[in-house]
């Protein structure tokens, strides 16, 4: 198994099929059935996964491909026992863009040995491209990304997310809103943004002070959550253990900023 890669084949297949997404964007009416907003994400799953392979199959002829379905809880809790697949996460924020607003991206990760070896994150919209290489840093179109170095609470910036699995039974509904409460004692700006790959990306790139969520997201998290990392910052659990594939909760920040919050008193 080749340990270089031809990032930039990657790179170009990514930003090909969402420039290819930004030239339809707002073209389309807003979808007011389940029924059109379900076959409308269907469509973008199949056109942007449908070009990746086209693009990617020359030169990872033998590499499968897994599609990120957030909505499956239970096959987030592990990596497929494939040593090496791409998990694509065809339009991350799809929401965001049927809905003709900012805030989607194209997500890409290369699992090898059950954790990235390499992921992308282009937003067309903004032209960054984000992506790491496991060892290597990340970058943002060709420079280093940079953690945040703040250290008054009042002037960082957090961001709280949620994902699609049910809150009946399991009293997150109450863990997310008693997180929020904290970051809003304590943060001077908490937000919601949208797409949990490019909010990560933000905290490699200083962008985010913290980013923070409560239920298990493995398939939103993964692409973002290497960019951060490569970039420097901790992948703990939201009570500071170190994070692992499946764990139920996310925290990334620069260390200084996790400690800071692990400290906060609930």
């Amino acid at each position: 198994m080749q340990n270089e890669i031809n990032i930039p084949i990657i790179l170009d297949a990514v930003r090909k099929i969402g420039n290819s997404f930004l030239k339809d964007y707002k073209q389309n009416s807003i979808p007011q059935s389940m029924n059109e907003l379900l076959k409308q994400l269907e469509d973008i799953d199949t056109l942007c996964l449908a070009s990746l392979k086209e693009d990617l199959s020359l030169e990872f002829p033998n590499t499968p491909w897994h599609i990120g379905d957030e909505f499956d809880t239970d096959s987030q809790r592990n990596p497929s026992q494939e040593y090496e697949y791409w998990l694509c996460d065809a339009m991350d924020g799809a929401i965001q863009y049927l809905q003709q607003m900012p805030g989607w991206t194209i997500n890409l990760v290369l699992i090898r040995g059950g954790k990235p070896f390499f992921s992308v994150i282009y937003d067309p919209l903004a032209n960054e491209m984000f992506w790491a290489k496991e060892g290597e840093g990340a970058f943002m179109n060709g420079n280093a990304l940079k953690l945040s170095f703040k250290t008054d609470l009042a002037i960082m910036l957090a961001v709280f997310e949620y994902g699609h699995q049910d809150k009946s039974n399991n009293n997150l509904n109450e863990k997310i809103g008693s997180t929020v409460s904290k970051l809003l004692d304590n943060f001077g700006i908490v937000r919601n943004y949208g797409p949990h790959g490019l909010q990560l990306a933000y905290v490699g790139a200083g962008r985010i002070d913290l980013f923070i969520q409560e239920d298990l997201d493995t398939y939103n998290w993964i692409a973002g959550l290497m960019i951060a990392r490569e970039a420097g910052a901790e992948i703990l659990t939201a009570d500071g253990n170190p994070w692992k594939w499946g764990s139920e909760s996310l925290l990334v920040a620069g260390k200084s900023i996790t400690e800071k919050y692990l400290s906060i008193k609930s």
